[in-house]
């Protein structure tokens, strides 16, 4: 899969403000800003983030990913 084909994934199903993704097509790290993680512990964030993933890691199409998620307040003093 390609940086942009999981970027679509993630946004299609998870309300983002932002999204960064960076990897070798095996290996992604992820930046994901959401008001979905309002209220919600990191297992809890990256929970959502799998689901909107689907068959695809389980599948082996994604194999790993990496990733930090943020509430906007949380991202705000972060964001470049």
């Amino acid at each position: 899969m390609t940086a942009d084909e999981i970027k679509n994934m993630i946004a299609s199903s998870l309300p983002c403000e932002h999204i960064e993704l960076e990897g070798d097509g095996r290996h992604w790290y992820a930046t994901i800003v959401s008001p979905a993680f309002e209220g919600q512990r990191a297992i809890q964030r990256h929970q959502k983030v799998y689901a909107t993933l689907g068959t695809k890691m389980q599948n082996d199409e994604v194999h790993a990913l990496s990733m930090k998620t943020y509430t906007p307040a949380e991202w705000a003093p972060l964001a470049p």
